[in-house]
């Protein structure tokens, strides 16, 4: 059987690099895109063959069909495509400037209806089925203070995925959308924000990953479209 090709958009330290692990056990060939894939080079080493890295602003059109144009011709058409992709400015309304906003709406919510619609399109096209994947977060569900700027490119996207999933799962095309309700560890900073609550108070990646690959697994009797992980010391 022809190994399945995954796609990751937005691929940092943290999620995008366990989803890239766990993808690779799975025995998948991946893909990790980043606007800057110079930073990829040593998880594409860790890797050992099984992963590729390409370059891919999520909010460019021609880039984004030019990674899947390419994702294709190198590894097949993918089966698992994750947008993982997201921005954030920490400002008050009035303090935001019109640039800072835009680029925060464009990078959470342009950006997945760029790199789902391809993904889709791809999909359909090779007749194999799949799963698109969007990462969400607590702003998924409610804007706060100082939070807009994540809140409604957030907010945008899961309208996105549930749209997508109520047009595309009758045509095989399985879409999810993950609310991540908390903080994820990365490589770069492993500790962070445990030592005032505890070392479980941060989510591990690779336990969100793992959570990313059985959706993917699902029997299309039983398809999840919306979840949401979090610490179980986590209030919610």
């Amino acid at each position: 059987m022809k190994q399945e090709t995954a796609v990751i958009v937005g691929t940092g330290p943290g999620l995008g690099a366990a989803l890239a692990r766990r993808f690779t056990r799975g025995g998948m060939n991946v893909a990790v895109a980043s606007r800057n894939p110079d930073k990829l080079a040593d998880l594409v080493a860790e890797l050992a063959g099984k992963a590729r890295a390409y370059a891919c602003d999520a909010t460019d059109e021609r880039a984004v069909t030019t990674l899947f144009a390419d994702v294709a011709r190198d590894c097949g058409a993918p089966r698992l495509v994750v947008y993982n992709a997201g921005a954030f400015v920490r400002k008050g309304i009035l303090d935001t400037t019109a640039e800072e906003f835009e680029r925060c709406w464009k990078t959470a919510c342009f950006g997945g209806f760029l790199v789902g619609r391809e993904a889709v399109r791809t999909m359909l096209a090779a007749k194999k089925g799949g799963t698109v994947i969007f990462t969400g977060a607590t702003a998924s569900l409610r804007g706060g203070a100082m939070f807009h700027n994540l809140a409604v490119g957030k907010f945008g996207l899961r309208a996105l995925a549930q749209s997508m999933a109520r047009e595309f799962q009758p045509q095989g095309i399985h879409v999810a959308h993950v609310i991540i309700d908390g903080q994820i560890r990365n490589d770069t900073r492993p500790g962070y924000g445990a030592a005032e609550r505890g070392k479980d108070a941060v989510l591990d990646p690779d336990a969100i990953a793992e959570t990313y690959y059985q959706l993917h697994l699902q029997p299309p009797s039983a398809w999840t479209l919306e979840l949401d992980l979090r610490p179980y010391v986590e209030k919610f």
